[in-house]
């Protein structure tokens, strides 16, 4: 890690006024944006996929993050799996497409095979007293919470299970592990991905940038902030005594690194679309009830999520260079649709 580098970023940040923005190098300068990738991005806890994009024992999908490529599947015992995309004779990338389903990972280059658990299988013309167990794919921790996969680049990652045990009681009723993703978007943003996850955790912009979507949320989520209407309050609270029964959790729940909190729709509203009314007849899991609002889940570095009855939507941010983040949004509900893809569209910041 270049000192140098270090040093500079500390003295930027050591002169940052309260509440102000940040100096530009850290939006534009490939040196901070190597150095946030290997103190940030690298040692956390990153969402990168869902579990239903994976059913079947040899589902994979494969996900790149920086100059990783990485490739999550699912294993004949059940469990999930992840493993640098990479073979280990040329270094080769194995997975080519964005998603596949194979009985074992085979290298296009000279055929290497790998079984579910990473283990190299076959090695062509590599001698008799070759040692196939010494090759495995190298690992990347990996793990779950509620129908969320989530990979980690550390050695020694963070502790994950308190996170696992502050936001799964939200997701479980919407049991997104037997969802479908029906539609996919990837977008590239022209911005730095700090800029991405701040114009996310701040909603000034959206009564003049998302008007439509004013006429469903509020502005403010927090019942407590003392500008939200006091009809909206209102709101939450009789909200809440419905969630009660249901035996829903629906509390502000808040670490370091995460935000969980389920909050009613304005104005009569069901579900995040253009009408208010649900995507889908059939509710995910076993919720009965279309009026439950939204469970608004936040997992910094790089993820935010809407929950609802009739369908959730996750987003997932990976920074691609210090002025470039791909943003992909999955659409998943209860009914098996065929899946949309669009891809490789392009907005300003």
């Amino acid at each position: 890690m270049n000192q140098q580098v270090i040093d500079h970023a500390y003295t930027l940040l050591s002169r940052r006024r309260p509440d102000w923005s940040l100096d530009q190098p850290f939006y534009v300068d490939q040196d901070i944006f190597d150095l946030e990738m290997k103190l940030f991005l690298n040692r956390h806890w990153l969402f990168a996929a869902l579990a239903c994009e994976i059913p079947r024992a040899g589902d994979w999908v494969r996900v790149d993050i920086g100059r990783e490529s990485i490739v999550i599947l699912r294993r004949k015992d059940g469990g999930v799996g992840a493993y640098h995309n990479t073979c280990r004779h040329r270094g080769s990338r194995i997975c080519l497409d964005d998603r596949g389903h194979a009985s074992h990972l085979v290298c296009p280059y000279h055929q290497w095979t790998y079984d579910l658990n990473g283990q190299l299988v076959g090695a062509r013309l590599m001698g008799d007293d070759f040692d196939k167990s010494a090759f495995q794919l190298s690992p990347v921790s990996v793990a779950t919470a509620g129908g969320h996969i989530y990979i980690s680049f550390s050695a020694d990652p963070p502790d994950f299970e308190p996170f696992r045990r502050a936001v799964e009681p939200y997701m479980l009723p919407h049991q997104l592990e037997n969802a479908k993703v029906v539609h996919t978007q990837n977008l590239v943003e022209r911005a730095n991905w700090k800029l991405v996850i701040e114009n996310n955790r701040e909603c000034f912009h959206c009564p003049g940038a998302h008007p439509e979507l004013m006429q469903i949320i509020s502005e403010f989520d927090d019942p407590g902030d003392p500008r939200v209407d006091p009809d909206y309050k209102a709101l939450v609270e009789r909200k809440t005594a419905d969630w009660e029964k249901l035996g829903l959790p629906f509390a502000h729940t808040l670490g370091d690194r995460y935000r969980a909190v389920r909050l009613p729709f304005t104005g009569g509203k069901a579900s995040m679309t253009a009408n208010g009314r649900p995507a889908c007849s059939k509710l995910l899991g076993t919720l009965t009830d279309e009026y439950l609002g939204s469970v608004q889940l936040l997992s910094l570095p790089n993820n935010w999520n809407h929950l609802m009855a009739d369908h959730a939507v996750a987003f997932r941010v990976l920074p691609i260079g210090p002025e470039e983040t791909l943003v992909t949004t999955k659409w998943t509900h209860g009914r098996a649709w065929t899946t949309i893809s669009i891809d490789s569209r392009r907005s300003g910041p």
